[in-house]
């Protein structure tokens, strides 16, 4: 499958680029509507503010083909920021709308006593079956770096949770929808394997 990599000025565009032609899938990494529109799937990737992450994808046209291209089931796959993204609202800074193809909030992160940003590899156990995850056990470790967490309103959509300080969500999945706090380019084995299994169209509508 040909896979759109938004490329929106925030995150490691590029690792994310290399980790998915690693697993094989064809790459286009753009900003370009046409280019999103005619993709067979999406990633979503983010690292940086809620906020700024939401203007900049506004000013370049591309909230609403975001929105329009999972809800025709297009697989779409949000990493990191790009996973808070896909929710409904984050609190952080002044706040922002988000996408809302997944109905919850993006808060930050309850640890006390543990140093914010949460960075390091954090064991993630799997909820539920899926393809996303196929392969992968019932449990395995991410690469995470975040000080903010999902807080979905539906325990269906989530796949897999982690802890640091509190329980949170780690892994969402509503259809075609997907999303990863941790980074699977910076995961090692089982990072590629779970981007292997999103290219390969084990997620569909």
């Amino acid at each position: 499958m040909t896979v759109a990599l938004v490329d929106y000025g925030m995150g490691n565009r590029r690792s994310v680029e290399k980790a998915l032609e690693h697993v094989g899938a064809r790459v286009v990494r753009t900003a370009e509507r046409e280019v999103i529109g005619a993709a067979d799937a999406i990633v979503l990737p983010g690292v940086g503010a809620f906020p700024e992450a939401m203007r900049r994808l506004a000013a370049l046209g591309l909230v609403e083909l975001i929105r329009e291209r999972a809800h025709a089931g297009v697989p779409l796959l949000g990493i990191c920021l790009g996973m808070q993204l896909l929710f409904d609202a984050s609190d952080e800074h002044e706040g922002a709308a988000g996408l809302g193809l997944l109905a919850g909030t993006v808060g930050r992160l309850r640890a006390p006593g543990l140093k914010i940003p949460h960075i390091g590899w954090n064991t993630v156990t799997f909820t539920r079956r899926s393809p996303l995850t196929e392969g992968l056990g019932e449990a395995a470790a991410f690469y995470h770096v975040h000080s903010f967490a999902c807080r979905p309103h539906e325990e269906t959509d989530v796949l897999g949770l982690g802890e640091y300080g509190e329980p949170f969500v780690s892994i969402v999945e509503r259809g075609n929808v997907v999303g990863a706090q941790f980074h699977p380019e910076k995961s090692s084995l089982d990072g590629l394997a779970l981007l292997r299994n999103f290219a390969s169209a084990g997620v569909t509508a």
